[in-house]
């Protein structure tokens, strides 16, 4: 009884000191997420300027992933080696928005804000929620304590592997547009690589990597492993469903320059054969219904 006594003690301890973790992980990313963003929007605000909005956002990512690293125990845990694709994931997305910011010289969604302060304030609380939210995953892992966290195991690896596909589909399929976009886009549209058998292969990219994490988090062994499916429905519906941003960003308005080229028939076609998520070869065979409710084609 007295051994039984001091092992429910102990378990109790325990969960509290997980439950201590828990609420200080996700309360210390949430606040250094708002602080980093409100410094990026008092120096925007006062520059009259949205150059960097994007690079705060990819900085915020890095901030949240080196916050959370166990320096400690420096092996290929769980937590270390998500930390490190999420390291990768977002140096690169901080490296291609900083590039596309340069080339760009200006972003057209802050035209009618950026001389109102408090919806410019509004665009970069947004930024920092979808950090946060995008971060989840990661996150999750970060409050389970290190001497507790379950082993990555042959499913964990499998999903470290799925993550690491989903970075280089993003990776290689940015290249490749920016590839063709600096050739002088011919063609009119992008037919590159992944691009002929996928509309938009570098968003299934991401959706690939947070749902792979999100796998990863659901092993960890924490209490809130649930909350890490955030990362991944989240991503899916800013790039699914918001309007301005995403596909609809991308298939919305901007498609009138294909339709009034001398090239819509070829995109028409193009747009059938092709997949509007998920790089698929034999896509235009498959039939409508199928399309519409498994594959995204909206």
């Amino acid at each position: 009884k007295k051994k039984k006594k001091k092992s429910n003690k102990k378990i109790k301890k325990q969960q509290i000191r997980i439950n201590k973790q828990t609420m200080n992980t996700f309360a210390l990313a949430g606040l250094v997420t708002f602080c980093f963003q409100f410094i990026g929007f008092v120096a925007a605000a006062i520059l009259k300027t949205e150059t960097f909005y994007d690079v705060f956002g990819g900085l915020n990512f890095l901030l949240l992933a080196f916050l959370g690293f166990d320096y400690t125990e420096a092996t290929f845990d769980r937590l270390t080696v998500l930390s490190l694709l999420y390291f990768i994931s977002r140096s690169w997305l901080l490296l291609f928005l900083a590039w596309r910011a340069h080339k760009r010289g200006g972003d057209s969604r802050f035209d009618a804000v950026i001389d109102k302060p408090p919806l410019f304030f509004v665009y970069w609380m947004i930024q920092g929620l979808w950090v946060y939210l995008i971060s989840m995953a990661l996150l999750v892992v970060q409050t389970v304590p290190s001497d507790v966290i379950n082993d990555l195991g042959t499913t964990g690896w499998i999903l470290v592997g799925g993550f690491a596909f989903g970075i280089f589909l993003e990776v290689s399929s940015d290249i490749q547009k920016a590839v063709w976009v600096e050739a002088g886009r011919q063609g009119a549209f992008c037919r590159s690589g992944w691009w002929n058998y996928s509309r938009h292969p570098n968003y299934a990219g991401e959706v690939i990597q947070y749902w792979c994490a999100a796998g990863i988090a659901f092993g960890s062994g924490s209490d809130v492993w649930w909350l890490g499916a955030l990362s991944p429905l989240f991503t899916m519906h800013i790039l699914l469903n918001v309007n301005g941003t995403g596909i609809w960003n991308a298939e919305g308005k901007n498609l009138k320059r294909y339709y009034d080229s001398e090239y819509r028939q070829e995109y028409k076609t193009y747009r059938q054969q092709t997949s509007p998520l998920f790089p698929l070869i034999g896509y235009g065979s498959i039939p409508l219904p199928i399309k519409r409710v498994l594959l995204f084609e909206w």
